[in-house]
C-alpha cells in the first residue's frame, strides 16, 4: 500500500506533539560518559558525543508541508481501487468542510511543540543555531556543534559537590522529562544513580515507544518523493561510574572493576539495551 503526503504529514504531526507532549525531545546517538563520585563529596559527570532533538529533524520539515487532497477507495477486500466522479466529489467536499478544523489543530501542534522547546519555533531554519548558542551560554556546555538533521554534537563537563541533585541534560526554558542520567541524594550517605536514557527497550521505558514510532515513519515515508524522515539516531555508547564509595547495588554484567581511583561500573549501551543503568553507592 502507498502512503499519500496527507497521511505522512499527520503520522509526523501527531509524533511531534506526542514526543513533546511526554518530554521526549532528546536522544542521545554515538557517545561516552561518565559519573565520578568521590568519598570527599565531590562529583563530575562528562558527556561526549551526539544528542538529537527531533523536533529539529525532518519530523518537523514534514509536518510543516501542506496537506494535500486525495480520495481514497478501498473494494470489499479493502483493496486500495480507483475512486469514481461521485465518490471523489464527495471526498473532496468533506475535505474542504474540515479545513478550519484542521487548520486550529496545526496551529495547536505547533504552540505544543514551540512551548516544549522554550519558545523555539522548530520550523525556523536558525532554530537549531538558536538553540546551540542558549546550551553554550549554560555552565558545562563546552562545545555545541550542529550537524543537520536535529544532530548535535556536544562537550559537556561538569563537576561539583555532592550536596544537591543532579540530572543531564537540563535546557533553560525547557521542561524534561527523558533525563539520560540523574544522581538523587539520599539519607545515610547514600547516592541513586539511574540512566533511562541510556536504554532504548523495555522496562517501561518511554524511548522505547519513540523509536517504534520513529521506525514507523520511516518506513511509511519510503519510496515518497520528498518525505525523507532523516536520520534518526539510537543510543550507541558507554556509561561508566567511577567511585570510591561502597556499591551496594548494580546491574552490570560483570560488576565492579579495579580503577586507579577506586572502583568501576561500566556499561556498554546499544540499541538492544533493555535494561536502563543503575546503582546504589554508600559512603560510610
Amino acid at each position: 500500500m502507498t502512503y499519500n503526503s496527507t497521511k505522512i504529514r499527520a503520522v509526523a504531526l501527531a509524533a511531534a506533539s506526542s514526543l513533546a507532549l511526554t518530554g521526549c525531545l532528546l536522544s542521545p546517538g554515538a557517545f561516552t560518559s561518565e559519573l565520578q563520585l568521590m568519598k570527599d563529596g565531590t562529583f563530575s559527570y562528562s558527556y561526549d558525543g551526539e544528542i538529537q532533538m527531533l523536533a529539529l529533524s525532518k519530523l518537523a520539515q514534514m509536518a510543516d508541508k501542506p496537506e494535500e487532497f486525495k480520495a481514497e477507495c478501498y473494494d470489499e477486500e479493502f483493496e486500495e481501487r480507483e475512486c469514481t466522479l461521485a465518490e471523489t466529489n464527495e471526498q473532496r467536499a468533506e475535505w474542504d468542510a474540515a479545513a478550519s478544523q484542521r487548520e486550529a489543530k496545526q496551529k495547536e501542534e505547533a504552540e505544543n511543540i514551540k512551548a516544549f522547546l522554550g519558545g523555539i519555533d522548530p520550523s525556523n531554519p536558525e532554530a537549531a543555531q538558536e538553540l546551540a548558542d542558549k546550551l553554550a551560554r549554560q555552565r558545562g556546555w563546552e562545545e555545541v556543534t550542529y550537524k543537520g538533521d536535529g544532530l548535535f554534537d556536544v562537550d559537556f563537563r561538569i563537576s561539583g559537590s555532592m550536596t544537591h541533585d543532579f540530572a543531564f541534560p537540563v535546557i533553560e526554558k525547557m521542561p524534561m522529562g527523558n533525563m539520560f542520567v540523574t544522581m538523587v541524594l539520599r539519607d545515610g550517605g547514600q547516592v541513586r544513580v539511574d540512566a533511562p536514557g541510556f536504554a532504548a527497550q523495555g522496562g517501561g521505558n518511554p524511548m522505547q515507544g519513540m523509536m517504534a514510532g520513529m521506525a514507523g515513519l520511516a518506513q511509511m515515508s519510503e519510496g515518497s518523493e520528498g518525505q525523507d524522515p532523516g536520520k534518526i539516531v539510537v543510543p550507541e555508547g558507554t556509561f561508566t561510574i567511577v567511585t570510591d564509595g561502597r556499591i551496594l547495588a548494580n546491574n552490570t554484567d560483570e560488576g565492579p572493576v579495579a580503577h586507579s581511583r577506586g572502583e568501576a561500573l561500566v556499561w556498554e549501551i546499544s540499541p538492544r539495551t533493555e535494561q536502563a543503568p543503575t546503582a546504589l553507592i554508600t559512603f560510610d
